[in-house]
């Protein structure tokens, strides 16, 4: 049986299967509609691709990156906030949990401001200070990392989905400029979508391995190494 934590846990896989997948999937196709508008346009040939797709593209690209941001936000603050409570951090180390609401609130802002950014200076600033507070944040007690195999770590997969997603915002501007930004934004955004592919696949093994809420007393008296109980 589900218990509320349990449900709040899985508000982070809900999300990702709802929105940030059709998200990505839009994002692909329009971004395979503009490369072939582009180059029937450099070759001088007919196209039945509407000029629009590129703007369409830009535009599910920004939802994109700021639902990836936010689901990762998310995901965090199911584990930072139930160890904090479990572990009385108010009483006994109210500075973290100051912390932690100020990094929240932060990162949400440059969020936003990294959105309104004009300028490449101001562009870099905003997307810096979202991906540290995502760092930090991340690296609080509590955030299952999967340290010991950090090549399959849901965590630091999805952390670097999330960088890619941040990088590809702040040089939108950009890719109108140069060819080679069009091509590293391409190439970029093709390891962001195996990076998603691990989302799918490391997510569910660990929604496998995290015990319901009721049972977690008894799971980790377990000795995982030898597996026994």
């Amino acid at each position: 049986m589900l218990d509320a934590p349990d449900l709040l846990r899985l508000l982070h896989p809900f999300i990702a299967v709802t929105v940030v997948m059709p998200l990505i999937g839009v994002a692909v196709y329009f971004a395979v509609q503009t490369r072939q508008r582009r180059l029937a346009v450099a070759n001088k040939t007919k196209t039945t691709i509407a000029p629009v797709v590129g703007k369409e593209h830009v535009r599910v690209g920004q939802w994109l990156s700021g639902a990836v941001v936010g689901l990762v936000l998310l995901g965090l603050a199911h584990p930072i906030f139930k160890t904090i409570a479990r572990e009385n951090a108010w009483a006994e180390n109210p500075f973290r949990v100051v912390f932690v609401v100020a990094m929240y609130a932060l990162t949400l802002a440059a969020l936003v401001a990294l959105y309104k950014s004009r300028t490449p200076l101001w562009r870099g600033v905003m997307a810096t200070l979202t991906g540290t507070g995502l760092w930090l944040l991340g690296m609080q007690p509590g955030v299952f990392r999967r340290g010991y195999e950090w090549q399959v770590s849901h965590f630091y997969l999805g952390m670097a989905a999330a960088m890619l997603m941040i990088f590809a915002l702040a040089t939108l501007p950009e890719i109108y400029k140069s060819k080679r930004w069009r091509l590293t934004h391409a190439a970029l955004n093709t390891v962001a979508v195996l990076l998603f592919i691990s989302q799918g696949i490391t997510g569910t093994r660990d929604l496998l391995e995290i015990p319901l809420h009721w049972q977690e007393p008894f799971i980790y008296q377990c000795d995982f190494q030898n597996k026994t109980c």
